[in-house]
């Protein structure tokens, strides 16, 4: 955020990489820092300008890709200079953005012939991304990038961790859950969360179904088997 780069968190799916990054913005205040959000897809790069604008609650009065890229950075100036916050755009699933945004993404972070970095951008996405910034026609942004972070699956104790907070949340002072069926879950989901959420929420029917108060690691396995079907 201080020297408005370009930051790239990739990680496999279901890796925790959305959940990582909302979780570090909100330990800012809004008052201090503006986060644009945007969720990638394959449309056009006047598609991708409307979603910024979008994003920045920009009234759309015309299509042109040159009216869009000037009002969003208007918009980026007032927050910045006006209001005196710092701005973060996060693209959420940017492996899906077309060569051509790639290109071009990087000029948003230059204002006033490259002497002033307004905005930061955090680029969020599978292994794919990461292929993209290697092509030529990306070689601007990727040279921007000062900050690179990889999620790789959790191990077998923070798994255990995982699924203990969660039951914290939901008002549980006990683990109900084996350790048997710890390590089915952590086994079955390769440590990824997004697939251990799923297992530990059919295991918990499996077990309610069974009229038990503690999840086995068989009810994983019928939740697997369910998924899995």
């Amino acid at each position: 955020l201080n020297l408005g780069g370009i930051m790239l968190v990739s990680g496999e799916v279901g890796s925790g990489k959305s959940t990582s990054i909302r979780w570090a913005l909100s330990q800012y205040h809004p008052s201090e820092l503006t986060v644009l959000q945007v969720v990638a897809n394959t449309a056009s790069i006047g598609e991708f300008y409307k979603q910024l604008c979008w994003a920045m609650d920009i009234e759309i009065k015309a299509a042109s890709r040159s009216f869009l890229a000037r009002s969003f950075r208007t918009a980026l100036k007032d927050i910045v200079l006006g209001k005196k916050q710092r701005a973060m755009l996060v693209i959420d699933e940017a492996n899906l953005l077309r060569h051509e945004i790639f290109a071009e993404l990087h000029t948003l972070t230059k204002f006033d012939h490259d002497s002033q970095n307004l905005l930061s951008i955090a680029l969020v996405g599978n292994n794919t991304l990461i292929d993209k910034l290697t092509f030529r026609s990306s070689a601007p942004l990727a040279s921007r990038v000062i900050a690179k972070g990889h999620l790789n699956a959790i191990t077998l104790e923070q798994m255990q961790e995982y699924i203990l907070h969660h039951l914290k949340i939901a008002g549980l002072k006990k683990q109900i859950f084996s350790d048997s069926a710890i390590t089915a879950i952590y086994q079955g989901s390769g440590g990824r969360l997004r697939a251990a959420n799923n297992l530990a929420r059919g295991g918990l029917i499996a077990a309610v179904i069974e009229k038990t108060e503690t999840v086995q690691a068989e009810h994983i396995r019928i939740a697997s088997t369910e998924l899995m079907a």
